[in-house]
């Protein structure tokens, strides 16, 4: 069956800067069935401001003195030595390698290194130049929302058209940009009110704990998952506590896969290929509840619906009564026509 849903294993910085890790992370977004394992692909000192403090999920995770960004990003940075290992070792376990980017100069590396799709990030959405260098790569784009009103994701369709990128080649990600986000606040009906208002395709980017919400975004129309994994939620680093394990990633995209079938119909209410054989079984046809004498009438002190159902359909209750037998007829006799005058 063909897949209705990308879905993206977000390694992010989980790798904590360290190859091998990384490597690992791919192994697992692998073995979870991930059409793309997605990194993240930065200079810090392009991405903050020595000044900038980090958010509160992430000193709260980190549990260091050092409270700025910078610092942080340092220490999760890949080298353009680990980009070209890791799309190696993507290319040779059968997944796709995809990374964001966060800057304009970071757009046209990733577009360089051949990457199929461009994300942004939702932290870039009212980032001009950059939503222009994304339009002019020419490539489907991937827009996250976190934190954006519907004013904000227009301006932002905008942009992007007006540099080459139509909203058909365009696919945007509903999102909460809180770690974890609290279900409360998810608002997954809101994917569905951006799909309306623009005309394109939608998904959505999860930062929820569990697996449950993804799953009901696809059931809801989502054509792209994003959800951040790591190896091990104990480890250091910022985004850890928000991600799943491998296993619950596996899980993950089980039941996606299993969604995508679920609905898949053509929408007609009739029975199934594989339910028709339980028709009879389940269901009632007529049935005699006491031994009757020809010419007696058809009553509803003698007529009974009891399974099997390949007799006449219950449906037929009001044409059968008062019919008479044509002949003797014994108890728990199914009726048929051929029955009754």
């Amino acid at each position: 069956m063909k897949k209705l849903t990308i879905v993206i294993a977000e390694a992010g910085v989980n790798h904590n800067g360290d190859i091998n890790i990384a490597r690992k992370l791919i192994d697992a977004a692998v073995h979870a069935g991930a059409d793309y394992v997605k990194f993240q692909s930065f200079k810090a000192e392009k991405l903050v401001s020595p000044l900038a403090k980090k958010a509160d999920y992430q000193s709260k995770n980190l549990g260091v003195e050092d409270n700025t960004q910078l610092q942080m990003l340092k220490n999760l940075e890949l080298t353009h030595e680990d980009h070209l290992e890791l799309i190696d070792y993507c290319n040779n376990k059968g997944i796709n390698f995809f990374s964001t980017a966060f800057d304009a100069e970071g757009v046209k590396y990733l577009d360089n290194l051949g990457v199929d799709l461009i994300k942004s990030p939702s932290g870039e959405i009212n980032n001009y130049p950059y939503l222009r260098a994304i339009a002019k790569t020419g490539k489907p784009v991937i827009l996250s929302t976190g934190m954006a009103t519907l004013g904000e994701i227009e301006t932002a369709l905008d942009i992007l058209n007006k540099y080459g990128c139509p909203n058909e080649k365009i696919t945007v990600l509903h999102c909460n940009t809180e770690y974890p986000t609290p279900f409360e606040d998810v608002n997954l009906k809101a994917m569905n009110t951006i799909a309306q208002a623009f005309g394109v395709k939608v998904g959505y980017s999860d930062h929820t704990l569990g697996i449950e919400v993804p799953i009901a975004a696809v059931a809801l129309g989502a054509s792209v998952i994003e959800k951040h994994f790591t190896l091990d939620r104990n480890l250091p680093g910022p985004d850890h506590k928000a991600s799943l394990e491998p296993h619950e990633l596996k899980a993950m995209v089980n039941a996606i896969r299993n969604i995508e079938q679920a609905i898949s119909g053509d929408g007609r209410k009739q029975p199934s290929t594989s339910e028709i054989k339980n028709i009879v079984i389940a269901r009632k046809s007529l049935h005699l509840s006491k031994d009757i004498k020809a010419g007696e009438s058809l009553t509803e002190e003698n007529l009974i619906p009891l399974r099997p159902g390949n007799g006449i359909s219950p449906f037929y209750w009001e044409e059968v009564l008062n019919k008479k037998a044509a002949r003797d007829l014994p108890v728990y006799h199914q009726l048929r026509w051929n029955d009754l005058i």
